[in-house]
């Protein structure tokens, strides 16, 4: 790494420490100034908690329920999205039948698809997964179709002009200038899975994080739904930040133009 690239990462982590701070100081002041303390925990209280959640087990058990259920439904939603994508971008007939049940279904929130999700599939593990597939599978269909629709026609007659089959064409030049597209869906797609299972936790749940803001409030224990808000909040920023950093080194070829703009 060069002394450059050691400076702008130097500066770009005290960016990150100045603004945690000033948020930590601000919730402990507003905390100490709030009419009913219980009603807005303080940073301390809130540590307190989620230290004793971490010693018993609890927090360590939610957490895996609900990075399992965004897990399984990022990538099967992702897969889905992908192959739907790529035969509409490639296909004008399929893309004109099934784009506009694609425009319509991806602005119904999955919070709408609960009840009969549960009445279809039950309240267990697959209605929880399958509510995250939703949440995924038209943000990534809708950017996949888009990439392979845009490649500069220039680009295909080059391929063209050298001989190249269709199949050739498909796999050498329109799924590698899509590559930037799909992961742009995919990183717009996880964001919503976060906040998609915590919807899906809320009904007839036992564990995950969801469950844990969810249940906070039969007690009055405000503290807790805050360490479910934040390591949920932390959970998400470390998977984007996994994502990208992986993405970017094993595809930099296909992703360094697009995915860069959206880190």
């Amino acid at each position: 790494m060069t002394a450059q690239a050691m400076r702008q990462q130097g500066f770009r982590l005290s960016g990150y420490l100045l603004s945690v701070t000033v948020v930590l100081v601000v919730w402990q002041y507003l905390s100490a100034r709030a009419i009913i303390p219980l009603l807005f925990p303080s940073p301390a209280s809130t540590l307190t908690v989620g230290l004793k959640l971490l010693r018993s087990g609890q927090l360590g058990s939610d957490l895996q329920a609900s990075l399992i259920r965004i897990l399984a439904g990022f990538t099967l939603g992702s897969a889905l999205g992908v192959t739907a994508g790529v035969f509409m971008g490639s296909f004008r007939a399929v893309g004109l039948f099934f784009e506009p049940y694609l425009q319509f279904l991806r602005f119904l929130p999955a919070l709408a698809w609960i009840p009969p999700v549960m009445l279809w599939l039950g309240t267990g593990e697959r209605s929880k997964v399958a509510l995250l597939v939703y949440t995924t599978v038209f943000i990534v269909a809708l950017n996949t179709m888009v990439g392979v629709a845009s490649v500069p026609r220039n680009q295909l007659r080059a391929a063209q002009s050298f001989g190249l089959t269709r199949w050739e064409i498909f796999h050498m030049v329109k799924i590698p200038a899509t590559v930037s597209h799909m992961l742009t869906g995919m990183r717009l797609a996880m964001g919503n899975c976060f906040m998609t299972v915590v919807a899906a936790e809320l009904v007839a749940s036992d564990s995950g994080l969801g469950y844990l803001i969810f249940s906070s409030r039969q007690w009055m224990q405000t503290e807790l739904a805050f360490v479910g808000i934040t390591i949920l909040g932390l959970l998400g920023l470390i998977s984007d930040r996994i994502f990208h950093v992986t993405t970017t080194r094993l595809l930099w070829r296909y992703a360094r133009g697009q995915t860069g703009r959206v880190a």
